[in-house]
């Protein structure tokens, strides 16, 4: 009986059709297993090869890998290839009164050769089969014989192709077809028979294989072909709307697998989506090259914004016509955009780089030039120690290596000329220093009333400074004279300093004589006994000096009596317009302002103050009250109290 499932291949993969349940599954069903495959089947271990085309095993739960066949795998690869032993069967009498079975003897060899030959030799030889029937009796005498193991195998094998053994069938049902055929003992070993068998059903689905992949190959290319004659089916076209198209066609007829047609136009619409983003492509690319040489024409700026960059381009004319320009998408305008933007940024930014570097250059040429311009004018002598720049400007002001100096970056014609006189400077601090050892071998001292003769006929008797230019020694002079002058200067403005604090001090001293106190009316004849035998009176050297002293002491104590004076009187005048209501606070501040008196020190707080405004407050109050009840002024506070 022909087994239910079905082997075909998908994408170079086999898989396995039940023809009855319609199921379609990987797994190998169990029916269309060997007995070795049904033996390895429960084996945790599973046998896979290697990219290089090695065999390994893998454990399906220890997850664990061996490039050697595991000992159990052996054993049961061994177990499903050993035959099994047939069961001793009681002895059967027939008609006649004699047994199916000779001697003992007789029996034990055949029973021996059973063993070694298979349950089908057993059966070719009058025992009962697996169906309780005898089977057919063979003469062993008339075997075929080959000379090699090769050509009983072929022959075997022809067998099995002459019976039309399918290679989904099970050994048994291949016996059953065969076995009465004499070929069938062109191999002795059941094991090689078997070992055979596996080998032509191999074989055949190899051919059976390549045969659906013939077929599959030249329907595809029939199926291509009748798609291609129908251009209504676009790459974007569905199964269920293109079957009606092509239904009626004799190739869509050609095979009853409709999930065979379906895979074969999925195939052809992959294949028109593969075109027509190929085709995309090149159109787009295209449109991109030309975008750019439209912007090239825009003579856009590297400035340029977006919006108005975006404008110009759906303004071309160009881009309006072309059809092509469709398939760009506005990211797409933008991205071409941005890289001409920024080829015009790097454009710019060199062209950037090379004008500051020309510039830096022209800078450094117009400097060197100036400092050549200086140089000249040290030679002659124009620039010295000393210097100024005033000196130097009208000598350089008309001169082109100087103009060309202005407005320049860096240091400018002052700083280079500072910097040449610096160097006359250092030149001048060697000949400045034989001039401090000559005056110090003479024990000879400047002072602010030495003049210059005197100075050079003094460093005219030492050989060191006997023939130094005259001008370098004017200026050396002018430079000592001028540090001695500002010397001097520094020493009074010190001791003026000393005679200011001394006269504060003595000042302090009078102010807080214990007894009796300072007044505004004591005289100094009073007040010397008192003080003469004070450090602080006795560190001032003069009586008018100290007199001096005593004298601000008493103009401070008149000072305050007048202050408080005259703050008693405005306390007075501001009480009596207080009484009388004509107090103007503005019109007293102007009063005290307008006054020319220039007061020595900042004047004390008006204690009277806050009192002051409270009273005007009140006043102000009580005469809104008054003035809204009876619409008369008020008596004025003298007649109310």
């Amino acid at each position: 009986m022909a087994s239910v499932w079905s082997q075909a291949e998908s994408n170079g993969r086999t898989y396995y059709y039940n023809t009855i349940t319609k199921v379609t599954q990987w797994t190998k069903p169990e029916e269309l297993m060997t007995p070795s495959e049904r033996a390895l089947a429960n084996q945790p271990w599973k046998q896979h090869t290697s990219p290089d085309g090695r065999p390994y095993w893998y454990h399906s739960e220890t997850k664990a890998t061996t490039w050697e066949m595991p000992q159990v795998y052996k054993d049961a690869l061994a177990q499903s290839s050993q035959p099994a032993k047939p069961q001793m069967q009681a002895p059967q009498f027939v008609a006649g009164g004699t047994s199916s079975f000779s001697s003992q003897p007789q029996q034990r060899d055949r029973d021996d050769y059973g063993e070694r030959m298979g349950p089908d030799r057993q059966i070719g030889y009058g025992q009962m089969d697996v169906n309780g029937t005898r089977g057919a009796t063979f003469d062993t005498q008339h075997d075929p014989n080959y000379a090699t193991f090769e050509e009983g195998e072929a022959a075997f094998i022809n067998l099995l192709r002459r019976q039309k053994v399918q290679p989904d069938w099970s050994w048994e049902q291949t016996m059953r077809a065969t076995i009465k055929d004499p070929q069938y003992r062109a191999l002795k070993d059941p094991k090689d028979r078997k070992a055979a068998f596996e080998k032509y059903a191999v074989e055949v689905r190899l051919q059976e294989k390549d045969r659906a992949k013939e077929r599959l190959a030249k329907l595809r290319a029939d199926f291509g072909t009748m798609l291609r004659r129908h251009p209504e089916i676009k790459h974007y076209t569905r199964w269920k709307t293109a079957r009606p198209m092509i239904e009626g066609e004799t190739i869509f007829r050609s095979t009853n697998d409709d999930t065979e047609r379906k895979q074969l136009f999925e195939e052809y619409i992959i294949e028109l989506k593969k075109s027509h983003i190929e085709k995309e492509a090149v159109t787009r690319k295209s449109a991109m090259d030309e975008l750019v040489h439209i912007l090239k024409g825009l003579n856009l700026e590297p400035y340029t914004r977006w919006a108005e960059a975006h404008d110009m381009i759906q303004s071309d004319d160009k881009f309006k016509e072309d059809t092509k320009f469709q398939t760009l998408s506005k990211s797409d305008i933008l991205t071409a955009f941005e890289n001409h933007i920024k080829s015009l940024e790097r454009t710019f930014n060199d062209e950037r780089q090379r004008e500051k570097v020309s510039k830096v250059r022209r800078e450094r040429q117009n400097r060197d030039r100036f400092l050549d311009l200086l140089s000249e004018l040290r030679a002659a002598g124009k620039i010295k120690a000393g210097t100024k720049w005033m000196t130097i400007y009208p000598e350089i002001k008309d001169d082109e290596r100087y103009t060309n100096m202005l407005g320049q970056p860096g240091s400018t014609p002052l700083d280079l000329s500072w910097d040449v006189v610096e160097e006359e400077e250092r030149a001048l601090r060697l000949i400045r220093n034989d001039v401090y050892d000559v005056l110090e071998d003479k024990r000879y001292e400047i002072t602010p009333k030495t003049t210059p003769q005197e100075f050079l006929s003094i460093m005219s008797t030492d050989r060191r400074t006997a023939n130094l230019p005259p001008d370098t020694l004017d200026l050396i002079f002018a430079r000592l004279h001028e540090k001695v002058v500002r010397r001097s200067e520094d020493d009074k403005h010190a001791s003026e300093r000393h005679q200011r604090r001394a006269i504060d001090a003595l000042r302090s001293k009078i102010k807080h004589l214990p007894s009796p106190p300072v007044t505004a009316s004591t005289t100094w004849e009073a007040v010397r006994p008192q003080i003469a035998h004070l450090p602080e009176f006795l560190a001032l050297e003069s009586d008018d000096v100290r007199k001096q002293a005593f004298e601000k002491v008493i103009r401070r104590l008149r000072e305050k009596e007048e202050d408080i004076t005259e703050h008693r009187d405005r306390g007075k005048r501001d009480r009596r317009d207080l009484r009388n209501g004509h107090y103007d606070p503005r019109a007293e501040r102007e009063r005290d302002h307008g006054g020319h008196r220039e007061r020595q020190r900042t004047p004390e707080p008006d204690i009277y103050e806050a009192e002051r405004r409270k009273a005007m407050a009140d006043r102000e109050r009580q005469y809104n009250y008054k003035a809204g009840a009876t619409g008369l002024s008020p008596p004025p506070p003298s007649s109310a109290r």
